[in-house]
């Protein structure tokens, strides 16, 4: 009896070693990726500069004080006019616990600038740098799944000049799932016509300045849908304005509508 019950006893041990092996426990169990990107509308300066020095999620389970997930605590300057036409800065990419989101939250360093027929002025964020930029929208985090979210920054609302000369950095800021959104692009000819594409999503204007050298534009995170897009010259007086209707955005993927040449007037 005494054989037969340490016999089990091994028996047992490695069954649960097998079952261990088979079946690890792993740090990231219950968790699931979020990447964060962020891209701009053009604006009227030569040049935008924010230090952002600290990105968190709030857990809908916490209060308002608590709760925050770090996303990424590397300071970084952006230039904000750079992230047009296709290009994005990565503001994030880290695992969370699967869950239900609420809020972002920027933190703004010290730093930021505006540059203004090639002279620079400070941005006063206010509140940047203690309780941060806030941004409601709710999203869930499912286990082992990658969960993408764009923060589109249109820096021509987002910088007020006040009384006094000074600029002052209030964000306006547009937030749109990676997977119910897509993209539209194409090239407007000719180049000198320095033209604007823009179109509406939900209640949001959505622009994009074609490339001064190659004509090619591209309107970032469309929710998917159908949409009039708009182009109009810089200058009025020598081309015609056009719309191009019906232009069917799809999740995840991008509609290029090819060539469009303006008519002279």
């Amino acid at each position: 009896m005494k054989r037969a019950y340490i016999g089990i006893s091994i028996i047992g041990i490695l069954f649960l070693f097998g079952c261990s092996k088979n079946n690890p426990t792993s740090p990231q169990s219950g968790s699931g990726e979020m990447k964060m990107y962020m891209v701009d509308s053009p604006a009227n300066f030569d040049a935008v500069f924010i230090n952002v020095t600290e990105v968190d999620v709030h857990d809908a389970t916490s209060d308002t004080t608590s709760g925050w997930h770090i996303i990424n605590s590397t300071p970084h300057m952006y230039d904000l006019l750079s992230l047009r036409n296709g290009i994005s800065a990565v503001l994030g990419d880290t695992m969370l616990p699967a869950g239900h989101y609420t809020q972002i939250r920027l933190i703004l360093g010290a730093g930021s600038y505006v540059v203004i027929n090639g002279v620079n002025y400070d941005l006063t964020v206010p509140s940047g740098s203690q309780t941060g930029i806030k941004l409601t929208n709710e999203f869930d985090i499912q286990a082992n799944t990658t969960y993408e979210l764009t923060l589109d920054f249109d820096a021509n609302k987002s910088i007020v000049q006040t009384g006094n000369g000074k600029y002052l950095l209030k964000p306006t800021i547009r937030l749109v799932s990676t997977i119910t959104s897509g993209t539209i692009s194409g090239t407007v000819l000719p180049i000198i016509s320095k033209a604007t594409v823009w179109t509406v999503a939900n209640s949001d204007t959505v622009t994009a300045y074609a490339d001064a050298v190659t004509g090619y534009f591209k309107l970032m995170a469309l929710p998917a849908g159908s949409y009039a897009l708009y182009i109009n010259a810089a200058d009025t007086t020598m081309f015609r304005d056009t719309t191009i209707s019906n232009v069917i955005v799809t999740s995840g993927q991008n509609t290029n509508i090819g060539t469009i040449t303006l008519s002279s007037k």
